[in-house]
């Protein structure tokens, strides 16, 4: 009986109702109006309890989710909002995670249909690789298959893209280490071939042309992979340069930026500055706490959701790229530039 009693008050201080409305619900009384009743299952589950069984929500459909590995958080971010956002519109999503030497993105488009989902939603796919075919997702587009792109754009395909401004997100780095003094600052970025790195090495240009007069930063720029030893291979070179400051395409980047610059005997900030890219959760808990440009997750996850729905309850779909605004969040990683004798 204690039990209950615990999960009633639990569930009524989160909900912002009384225990007896609580109770009036979850026994399917009359009284609380559809609201109440939605606030009160909301409560439940997010909070983890299981709902009654007359009360659990009967699926609208599958909808498949399609993700690189996990081992960044931003992905694990992204697939929780995007689960939730579905599971909030009736539908179960299936998440499907690529893993190096584990099944492709075709293979599990192909399982997906075969189980005949409602729509599917890529996040950082192929469609973000330049050198990939576009051809797979015209083919699910002919097939009737409602699809939405996060994270990369490819202007063949004729459907819908969401999207971070990766140009402002660079520039609002940059803009942030020119305001703190420092005039010698690199990119360290992924590959060549995925859309949000040219997109951001075109920002990356463009602010250091407009903000400090730099005309030819190509030196400045260096690529790896998106992860913690790619962010420390990618400074490595930056710092003998003489860059006193690097923006990173990604927050284990901007880890492993960190871990160069120590292997070096420099501090951060004291002697470089280091700005991730994505705000991935526990970022803010690092040492020294990340500045990081925050990709707009649960904007990004509303239109997506918003925007499928729409092709599954048959609109046509839309042709175009939504672009969401990033955010610079100011945490302990950046300092002052160096004190420049005139």
């Amino acid at each position: 009986m204690t039990g209950n009693t615990t999960r009633l008050t639990d569930i009524a201080a989160h909900a912002g109702v009384s225990e007896a409305t609580v109770s009036r619900v979850l026994n399917g009384k009359p009284g609380p109006s559809s609201s109440t009743r939605q606030a009160v299952l909301a409560a439940m589950d997010v909070m983890g309890y299981e709902r009654p069984k007359r009360l659990r929500q009967r699926s609208n459909g599958l909808v498949g989710l399609v993700t690189p590995e996990l081992d960044n958080p931003i992905f694990p971010a992204f697939a929780q909002a995007i689960e939730k956002a579905l599971a909030q519109h009736g539908y179960t999503p299936l998440l499907c995670t690529q893993l190096p030497g584990g099944a492709i993105e075709d293979e599990f488009t192909e399982l997906l249909v075969e189980r005949g989902v409602s729509g599917i939603i890529f996040v950082s796919g192929l469609h973000a690789d330049t050198t990939a075919r576009a051809d797979r997702y015209d083919q699910l587009i002919r097939q009737g298959v409602p699809i939405v792109l996060l994270n990369g754009h490819a202007a063949d395909v004729p459907a819908p893209f969401i999207s971070p401004d990766d140009r402002a997100a660079v520039g609002l780095a940059v803009q942030h280490l020119a305001d703190l003094g420092h005039e010698r600052i690199g990119l360290a970025v992924g590959p060549g071939r995925f859309v949000p790195v040219i997109r951001k090495i075109e920002g990356f240009r463009a602010a250091m042309t407009q903000m400090l007069g730099a005309q030819d930063v190509d030196e400045l720029i260096s690529h790896s992979l998106f992860s913690v030893e790619g962010g420390q291979a990618a400074v490595g070179p930056l710092l003998e340069r003489g860059c006193t400051a690097v923006i990173c395409a990604s927050d284990l980047m901007a880890l492993g930026a960190i871990r160069a610059c120590r292997e070096r005997g420099l501090s951060v900030p004291g002697d470089v500055s280091v700005v991730g890219y994505d705000d991935s959760p526990l970022i803010a808990y690092t040492d020294p706490p990340l500045t990081t440009v925050r990709q707009p997750v649960q904007a990004m996850v509303a239109a997506a959701i918003d925007t499928l729905l729409e092709a599954v309850a048959g609109a046509p779909a839309r042709h175009s790229e939504l672009v969401f605004q990033p955010e610079l969040i100011v945490r302990g990683s950046t300092g002052s530039g160096p004190k420049i004798l005139r």
